[in-house]
């Protein structure tokens, strides 16, 4: 009985990642990234004491969901079209899409290895982190009005 209910949830959880919507998929990870990102801008702004385990946590989500961007998975042929601000040149410049793709992710990792320990050290991993997503939202994102 135990393996005829982990069959019929296996199959209905594939059945789901098959209807998965790639731009509502990526739409989430954007915004569970702007949200760790605001509350690292916020103690970089002195807006928040600094708290190591809240930097942790916040770099630790960034590189997790930076783990999970699969540009062919989450930017597939079609997905331009629709609710989304992607930009066309996603798919007219894949290669350089992927890289930087690559470079948060390898960035994000670094900063979890070794996070900061002060806010100054967290001013450099936010900059180059922020660098990472400004440059990809400027050559790969529609600006909205």
């Amino acid at each position: 009985m135990r393996k005829l209910i982990l069959a019929i949830s296996a199959l209905a959880l594939a059945g789901t990642a098959a209807f998965a919507d790639p731009i509502a998929d990526r739409k989430a990870l954007m915004k569970a990234n702007g949200k760790a990102a605001g509350a690292l801008s916020a103690i970089v702004k002195g807006e928040q004491p600094f708290d190591a385990a809240a930097v942790l946590a916040a770099l630790t989500t960034l590189s997790e969901n930076a783990s999970k961007i699969d540009v062919a998975a989450l930017f597939p042929a079609g997905s331009d079209k629709g609710d989304t601000t992607a930009s066309p040149k996603i798919w007219e410049n894949t290669a350089d899409f992927q890289a930087r793709v690559d470079k948060l992710k390898t960035d994000t990792a670094a900063a979890v290895a070794a996070p900061p320990a002060d806010v100054d050290s967290l001013k450099a991993t936010l900059g180059t982190i922020g660098n990472n997503c400004g440059g990809c939202h400027e050559n790969f994102r529609i600006k909205k009005g």
